[in-house]
């Protein structure tokens, strides 16, 4: 028993004397900041995501998710939820909020109904009478949108090779993008597909845990946080910063590869310089909608003020040590599509018919080709019907 407490000691010893080291060089107080898992940590593998069955009123079996972070010196918060985590179909968005301590390799979670011991690869739920009343597995998630490849009219801004798509930007040793960077070509309306990771940061909290940002046109910030096991706040991952808060958390755990998707169109100005249309923003997290086509009144937080002119888009440096990997974006105001547009002979019909009544046009004002009307009824066919625009050109999203 004494040589176990005398192992804690040293190893709380240890990263207390890491974050003192860090307080000293940056003085924030934000303690270590880890890009990768970190080694003769106890605690690192009791967080992330475990879900499974217990056993309710009258003997019923209802799943649950719980979601564990590591808040520091051994001491930890989680929430569950019936219906499974976020973004599971049954998923109740109401948790329950839990603490817990570590003890020697395990975790003692309480605060619910039940008390639940967490384990590197489960967990069980023991009621007030000792009774085991469900087991829950370890799970790790993975975004339906990860590795998503660049389509063909995408410009690809960052594959690891190079950052000659960035203004101020840096690359790890890896071959990542750091946290500070500017995208070099400008966008009205767009697609952007981001992937990041957070970097493990227990003694931070708040808005020093992991903290970046994706400013759009550098005026509105997509929050980028590390907001794992936390309720959905408007100032957390997915929320537009200051404005409104995400519909979901999908948060996974920090040092987990994550994705961004923001489908954004640009607020349209008269010219006289006054905004005629707010700027609109769908986001999806982790390949789940949390922000739906939402207005945008004006800038967020400490973007630029909004005005006619376009604007960089930026990943903003907040002092953390945020990844970024396969950026791409594809500008919505290029979409391709065939120009003149032909009309088809019953458009041309059904606008002789509205300038001159219900006369019907002759056949050689059906068109201003000299074709035959077999050559007509076949192109007519292969041109669209009224839209200028081509299939491959429509709006790629991710799904909900």
């Amino acid at each position: 028993m004494l040589r176990k407490l005398s192992h804690f000691i040293l190893i709380n010893t240890f990263f207390i004397a890491s974050a003192v080291a860090v307080i000293a060089a940056d003085g924030k107080g934000k303690g270590p900041a880890f890009t990768e898992a970190p080694e003769n940590d106890q605690n690192f593998p009791l967080m992330g995501e475990f879900v499974g069955e217990i056993s309710t009123d009258g003997d019923q079996k209802k799943s649950l998710g719980l979601q564990i972070r590591h808040i520091g010196h051994g001491e930890f918060e989680a929430l569950s939820f019936l219906g499974g985590l976020p973004g599971q179909e049954g998923h109740e968005s109401r948790p329950m909020r839990m603490i817990g301590r570590r003890s020697d390799d395990f975790v003692v979670l309480s605060g619910g109904p039940w008390a639940i011991f967490v384990e590197k690869e489960h967990c069980l739920l023991l009621d007030r009478t000792g009774q085991q009343v469900g087991k829950l597995a370890r799970i790790h998630r993975v975004s339906p949108t990860l590795g998503a490849p660049a389509p063909e009219t995408a410009t690809v801004l960052f594959d690891g090779t190079n950052v000659d798509q960035f203004n101020n930007a840096q690359m790890s040793e890896g071959g990542l993008l750091m946290e500070g960077a500017d995208i070099k070509p400008m966008f009205q309306d767009f697609n952007l597909h981001v992937e990041f990771r957070i970097p493990y940061m227990p003694q931070a909290d708040g808005q020093s845990r992991g903290n970046s940002g994706l400013y759009l046109q550098s005026r509105y910030e997509c929050q980028v946080l590390d907001s794992f096991g936390t309720e959905p706040v408007i100032d957390g991952l997915g929320a537009l910063y200051r404005f409104k808060v995400p519909d979901l958390n999908m948060a996974f755990p920090p040092l987990v590869w994550q994705t961004y998707d923001v489908h954004f169109t640009a607020p349209r100005w008269s010219a006289d310089g006054t905004k005629i249309r707010d700027a609109r923003i769908t986001s999806w997290i982790n390949g789940v909608k949390v922000q739906d086509n939402v207005a945008l009144k004006n800038k967020t937080g400490a973007g630029k003020q909004e005005e006619p002119t376009l604007l960089p888009i930026r990943i903003q440096n907040h002092g953390d040590p945020v990844r970024f990997r396969n950026i791409w974006v594809v500008d919505r105001g290029l979409a391709s599509g065939e120009f003149p547009v032909h009309p088809t002979p019953e458009q041309l019909i059904a606008t002789a018919k509205a300038d001159e009544g219900t006369e019907e046009p002759d056949s050689a004002e059906v068109s201003t080709e000299e074709a035959k009307p077999e050559e007509n009824a076949d192109s007519a066919k292969e041109e669209t019907t009224g839209e200028n625009v081509s299939e491959e050109a429509k709006d790629e999203k991710p799904s909900a």
